[in-house]
């Protein structure tokens, strides 16, 4: 007698793995639940603290699971910190070093696993995960939180480290428009390279080993970046470069992921539902940054000159930042600004705000997220790169698209309080109607990307397939 053994063919398996960083993490989540509404198998790395940011995707989709991982240890990273927000910018260096220790753990549990993984889907700055990936024979993809031009200017920097290295203006022949960049705006965990740092090489190595990547998922759109992701085709030699973004457009109602709306955010809403059409500026600089004492002081004083409605969103700090002034809005200033600024302290329901129908301009450090925001709510955007790729994103969309305006650059900048007043009031009156015209097309070709027929959701669509064609090697 002879039997036969059937198998039921199981859906392919995708490890997706974010990087524990807000404006990382949260653009991934929001790929995965677009990724979870076709027939796929999901599982989601994280680690015990960042859990919870995960968590309202896993009351969503019940189907998509977790593998949760304890949080590698360093010697720069305090004991109960998983997650850069602690940190600041400066702590990308430790934690990425720190992640490289999963591979094992992640290696242990795929060969145990019934139904392993066929591809992982992880971000960029985890980029040692592509090794890991050839090591176990399934396809890797890196995720971009960030723009195509970001990943062309910093392919060439690794690739060409020595003779950038020193340089004060670096000009990028290869790049359309053949851009130039002086020093200090190159992007900061290039700057920050140092051979002799263990860290440094580690984090290098890692943002290299992108290149080995199968397919480059990118947060970004062919109107916004079209040259640019024709560019990385090109470098990379092959179509598998995908632009899905704005991803949050496709994705549920994201807006207050991991935050409780508060009383006081509501009292914000009704504030703007008093104000005129496009008349108030929301002022922010994400979850990372906090200005300085001078720097507060200035934009203050800017904001009050330039006799503007406005909404300060401002950062609080530790309790010795603010003993240094860091993060504290003058003595005063409320009162006398009450009833034409709110400040907000703290968190701010950002999407939300921006998309309100009183709001029309955004003061913003030009972080990737914070644009495709303002770019979505039609805001212009009044540039204050600061650190990271902001000064990159600035230069797309102030010079190269003609979207947004300068107000002032640099991580430590102290802008004059009367220029800063005559850009802000400029830019809200007739003298900045054209600039706000282009801001508008731009939030129409964003909208347009992601709808049947648009090119984000076109994308979007290949990748899908190219995920269900996966087999295990």
């Amino acid at each position: 007698m002879t039997t036969t053994t059937t198998t039921t063919k199981q859906p392919p398996h995708v490890l997706v793995f974010p990087y524990p960083a807000q404006g990382h993490t949260l653009p991934l989540l929001d790929l995965t639940h677009q990724l979870s509404l076709h027939n796929l198998t999901i599982t989601i790395l994280t680690t015990p603290k960042n859990l919870p940011t995960v968590s309202p995707l896993l009351s969503t989709h019940p189907q998509i699971h977790t593998l949760v991982l304890p949080f590698p240890s360093h010697p720069l990273i305090p004991a109960g910190v998983e997650n850069v927000k602690e940190l600041g910018n400066s702590g990308n260096l430790a934690i990425i070093a720190a992640s490289t220790k999963l591979s094992d753990p992640i290696t242990l549990w795929f060969k145990s696993h019934t139904n392993p993984p066929v591809a992982i889907i992880s971000d960029f700055f985890l980029g040692w995960t592509q090794h890991l990936a050839q090591h176990l024979n399934i396809r890797g993809f890196a995720f971009y939180p960030s723009a195509a031009f970001f990943s062309g200017i910093l392919n060439y920097c690794w690739g060409n480290l020595e003779s950038v290295k020193g340089l004060d203006v670096v000009d990028f022949v290869d790049l359309p428009r053949s851009p130039s960049f002086k020093e200090e705006h190159l992007p900061s965990v290039f700057r920050k390279y140092r051979e002799s740092d263990p860290d440094c090489q580690l984090v290098k190595d890692s943002l290299v080993a992108n290149k080995l990547s199968y397919g480059f998922i990118f947060n970004s759109f062919e109107s916004l970046e079209g040259e640019y992701l024709g560019f990385l085709k090109r470098e990379f030699g092959h179509e598998r470069v995908y632009a899905v973004g704005p991803i949050n457009l496709l994705g549920p109602e994201s807006t207050d992921r991991g935050n409780p709306v508060t009383d006081s955010s509501g009292n914000v809403f009704k504030w703007l539902d008093g104000c005129p059409d496009e008349s108030v500026l929301y002022v922010c600089f994400g979850s990372q940054k906090l200005l300085n004492k001078k720097q507060m002081e200035a934009l203050a004083d800017g904001l009050e000159k330039s006799m503007v409605r406005f909404i300060w969103v401002v950062k609080t700090g530790t309790a010795q930042q603010v003993e240094d002034g860091y993060g504290v809005v003058p003595d005063g200033f409320d009162e006398r600004l009450a009833g034409r600024g709110l400040v907000i302290r703290g968190w701010a329901p950002q999407v939300k705000i921006l998309s309100h129908r009183a709001v029309g301009w955004f003061l913003s450090h030009c972080g990737w997220n914070s644009m495709l925001e303002g770019i979505v709510a039609g805001a212009m955007i009044l540039a204050w790169p600061m650190e990271a790729d902001q000064f990159i994103d600035a230069r797309l969309l102030v010079e190269e698209l003609g979207a947004g305006v300068g107000a002032c650059e640099g991580t430590a900048t102290v802008p004059d309080s009367e220029e800063l007043a005559k850009v802000i009031g400029e830019s809200m009156s007739e003298k900045g109607a054209g600039v706000k015209m282009k801001a508008k097309e731009l939030r129409r070709k964003a909208l347009e990307a992601v709808k049947e027929g648009g090119s984000s959701l076109n994308d979007l669509n290949g990748l899908i397939k190219e995920l269900c064609k996966l087999k295990i090697q």
